[in-house]
């Protein structure tokens, strides 16, 4: 396994654990369960109705295309990274950003093209900080850290470098 592979392995296991974590967790706060916040996702696919109508099985396809999900986001990232070194030097400043990216892009992309259809756009809080927090942050550190593309002590060397900078 390549070091680009298992960056984009591990990414796609971390961004996909926490961000479903999330997803389970303000479920659970407003009264639902973990399988139907699964089946929801599964509604990109089945659509509405069947999906919310579906069982164990649908929110299993749910939990599949959610790290399917998570899978190309990190990948995306990481094949960026390979043509854009401040992707890999500065995962801090640029996962935040995708995070963001990532978000917009579901939003008023994804989800409308898929079998749920046009919604309306409401950011929530919530929304924003897991994707810049729980998908921008680890897909792009995992990319940067495990990537193999540089000396970790580049990365070090930068942040110190900036530091400094900010102590003047």
């Amino acid at each position: 396994m390549t070091h680009v592979t298992r960056a984009i392995a591990l990414g796609t296991l971390i961004v996909g654990v926490l961000d479903g974590a999330d997803a389970v967790i303000v479920s659970l706060m407003r009264g639902g369960s973990p399988t139907r916040m699964f089946r929801g996702i599964a509604a990109g696919w089945f659509g509405r109705e069947a999906a919310l109508s579906g069982g164990t099985v649908t929110a299993a396809a749910g939990v599949f295309f959610h790290f399917t999900i998570a899978f190309g986001v990190v990948a995306v990232y990481a094949c960026a990274a390979a043509v854009l070194p401040p992707l890999r030097r500065r995962p801090l400043v640029y996962g935040p950003l995708y995070g963001l990216a990532v978000y917009a892009f579901m939003n008023l992309v994804v989800i409308p093209l898929s079998a749920i259809g046009p919604v309306q756009f409401s950011p929530s809080v919530n929304q924003v900080f897991a994707h810049v927090c729980l998908v921008g942050i680890p897909a792009a550190l995992s990319v940067a850290w495990l990537g193999g593309w540089h000396d970790r002590r580049e990365m070090s060397e930068d942040i110190h470098e900036r530091s400094s900078v900010r102590q003047r």
